[in-house]
């Protein structure tokens, strides 16, 4: 069965960290460019980042970058966003998407999506 299946999320305070993972099932994660998208309610999704497929070349949308870092574990075949210095602004559920070679700033370009996990940044 072809699934991705995101952990990792949860409730911390902020200026805490969080370590998201999504791991693939009946398919070879490494061939494919790998985004993290969050939603929060009554907003857009939003691509966070990415990783290509070819190049390994990473993006970040402004409001994360120094604080998102996207990673590959080919081993795993599994894909990590570790967040740090969390704000309450990060909360959203979080989910993670495939799409051939490389990476696209629109949601609707990816094949594969997680059921996603849930983020909560709150005192």
């Amino acid at each position: 069965q072809v699934q991705l299946v995101e952990s990792g999320g949860g409730l911390v305070q902020p200026g805490g960290s969080l370590r998201l993972s999504c791991t693939a099932s009946g398919f070879t994660l490494r061939y494919s460019a790998v985004g993290w998208f969050r939603q929060a309610p009554g907003k857009e999704r939003e691509r966070v980042s990415c990783i290509n497929r070819t190049d390994g070349k990473t993006f970040y949308l402004a409001s994360v970058k120094g604080r998102f870092t996207i990673s590959r574990d080919n081993a795993k075949n599994t894909v990590y966003l570790q967040m740090n210095s969390l704000m309450p602004e990060d909360t959203a559920v979080y989910y993670c998407a495939t799409r051939p070679l490389i990476c696209n700033q629109n949601y609707n370009t990816y094949d594969r999506w997680g059921q996603g996990t849930q983020v909560t940044v709150s005192s």
